[in-house]
This record gives structure tokens, sequence and C-alpha cells, in this order.
């Protein structure tokens, strides 16, 4: 239910909202000091790291290196799920889910990605749940540190901790989940959507776009 790291023989869990806060904002160039083998999930969103960011400051390096140009499509399908990139003159990001429980239904959502639209529109989104799966993974001693004010938690027709940030929620977080997959490849200049995504759908279209003759 993350996306974690390798590195050399350690291994860093939940790097996703974190990596989605950087890309969204711009940045190029990060020090980032970590103690333990998770990023901290705080509310769920990526607001805080956001917040952070802009507490910690920023230094203007230089004019950016332009984002890598995609030269053909890419299509990477899991079953049902799809994950699609696309040739484009801007950096677009868009994501479709369906889920059964009614508090939640199908939702779509798609932007132009700039950092402005990043802050505003993706970054206070948060991760959802739903109580069966909450339950599971507790009596399995997973998510000790996961509580209602890190996650929307679903209860078929209700939500148990409302109210949303945006109408919507869970489709903005499923972007904010895609933008930070896709972060570990580096962004393309692309129009990329994404149906039905999960950390392994994202990362396998991040591993693709990754490819020297996908891109320039």
């Amino acid at each position: 239910l993350c996306t974690a790291l390798r590195l050399d023989q350690r291994r860093l869990a939940t790097v996703e909202h974190l990596l989605a806060a950087l890309a969204g904002t711009g940045l190029s160039h990060v020090e980032l000091l970590v103690e333990g083998e998770e990023i901290p999930l705080l509310d769920g969103s990526a607001l805080p790291w956001v917040e952070a960011i802009a507490a910690a400051g920023l230094q203007h390096l230089g004019p950016r290196a332009p984002l890598r140009s995609l030269e053909t499509p890419i299509t990477i399908q899991h079953g049902l799920s799809f994950a699609t990139a696309l040739p484009s003159d801007a950096p677009r990001i868009g994501a479709a889910i369906e889920f059964s429980q009614a508090a939640i239904g199908s939702q779509l959502y798609f932007l132009e990605l700039t950092p402005a639209a990043f802050v505003e529109q993706i970054a206070p989104a948060r991760t959802f749940g739903f109580r069966e799966q909450i339950d599971q993974l507790r009596a399995a001693g997973l998510i000790r540190g996961g509580d209602l004010e890190s996650a929307l938690v679903c209860d078929g027709d209700r939500w148990l901790n409302p109210p949303l940030r945006f109408p919507h929620e869970p489709v903005r977080h499923k972007l904010l989940d895609l933008l930070g997959d896709l972060a570990l490849a580096g962004l393309p200049q692309a129009q990329v959507f994404a149906f039905r995504g999960s950390h392994g759908l994202h990362t396998a279209l991040a591993a693709a776009l990754a490819a020297p003759s996908r891109s320039t």
C-alpha cells in the first residue's frame, strides 16, 4: 500500500507523498536526512511537506533543465487497470477511480501540472482507506502510527472522519500518488492518465518512461 526504495542494503518506505511534494513544487536539487525506515505519514497528504519546503526556504541555482520530452506513447495495463503517457506540449496529469463504496463511487480529475495547481488542488488531498481494511492491517500489526488524523476512512456510504477537504478528494489523492511515483524516474513533459491506479501500476509506468529510447 505504499512505494518503498531500496538504498544499498536499506529500505525506505512510504516515499510517495514526499516525492510528490518535491516534484509538484518544481524542486530540482534537494538534500534529505532521514532516520528510520519509513517517511512519516503525517496527515496523509503532501501539504505538511509543502509547508516544510516553504519553511526551509529555496535557493535559486540558475535556469532549470527542461523536462524530458516523450517521443512515443506508452501504456501499461494490469488487469482492468491501465496507465498511459502521451507526448504533450506541457505536463498534464489525470486519474479516474471506481469503487463500490457509495461514498466514493466513480471519480475523475485532470489538470495541467504547475507548482501553483499542485499546491492548491492536489497537495492537501489525503490518503484514504476502508474500515474493514484498517481493521485487518491493525490485526496484522501494521499501520501502528495510523489513525483518523492521518487518513480518510470510508465505511460504505459514509466517511468516519468528515469533512473532506475537496469534492472528489480520493481521486485527487490518486493523482498525488501517481505524481510521487512518476518522480522516481523524473517527470516527463507528457500527458499522463491512470485508470484504477496503484503504486505497482504507477511505478511500472515510471520504469517504462525511464527507458532511454522513450524520451529525450
